[in-house]
């Protein structure tokens, strides 16, 4: 589905057809097509020993002409989760952390059909993969509802790779206009105040006893 309705919306200095392909990182091919290509159902299309024992570079066809790509550096620092994504453990509690560091690739989104969510999640448990609620995120003040209702935007459920990427399959479930955009940019400077409404809101938390 498009994300707008308007063509005057539309990039007027580039003309981008979408992502060719995002470039990670993992610490074992052989495992990473495992899951891609073995549960996820990804064509593995194009392999690269690199030059002088640089490693591997995979290429997965996720579907409308897009790639995800792998590299393995056979010197790469471990992961740091928590810093290059969201970490695994505290991310599936009640109040999952989902801050990761700048620069960071906090996680891969999926595009798939609305209706499709609920067989694809029974399919990522019968697998093995550990996934969150289907999550229909919307414009109430909590931004989230476990029901799919007319005043959601998009439909999410979150799971993690075998080396802690963060991944979701997402379906669009409406069409942006002028409305959908109405608020200022924060600046670094902004994130005091930020800090400020997130410590606020645990205190009242709580203190209600939640």
């Amino acid at each position: 589905m498009p994300q707008s309705n308007n063509p005057e919306r539309d990039n007027q200095k580039f003309s981008l057809r979408g992502i060719n392909h995002l470039a990670l990182v993992c610490k074992d091919m052989q495992r990473t097509v495992d899951f891609y290509s073995g549960v996820l159902g990804m064509p593995l299309i194009k392999t690269l020993d690199l030059p002088s024992g640089m490693g591997q570079h995979f290429f997965f066809d996720i579907g409308n002409g897009d790639s995800l790509a792998f590299f393995w550096f056979p010197g790469a620092p471990e992961a740091q989760q928590g810093v290059s994504s969201p970490d695994t453990e505290t991310f599936f509690n009640p109040k999952a952390e989902l801050t990761t560091a700048h620069a960071s690739m906090n996680h891969v989104a999926f595009d798939v059909e609305p209706e499709q969510m609920e067989e694809y999640r029974e399919r990522l448990v019968e697998a093995g993969v550990r996934v969150t609620p289907i999550i229909n995120h919307d414009n109430s003040p909590s931004q989230v509802s476990m029901e799919w209702t007319d005043a959601t935007f998009v439909r999410s459920m979150y799971f993690f790779d075998p080396d802690g990427i963060l991944l979701e399959f997402a379906a669009w479930t409406t069409v942006f206009d002028e409305s959908d955009v109405s608020h200022t940019p924060a600046v670094a400077a902004d994130a005091a105040r930020y800090l400020e409404q997130q410590r606020a809101g645990k205190q009242a938390v709580g203190a209600s006893g939640d």
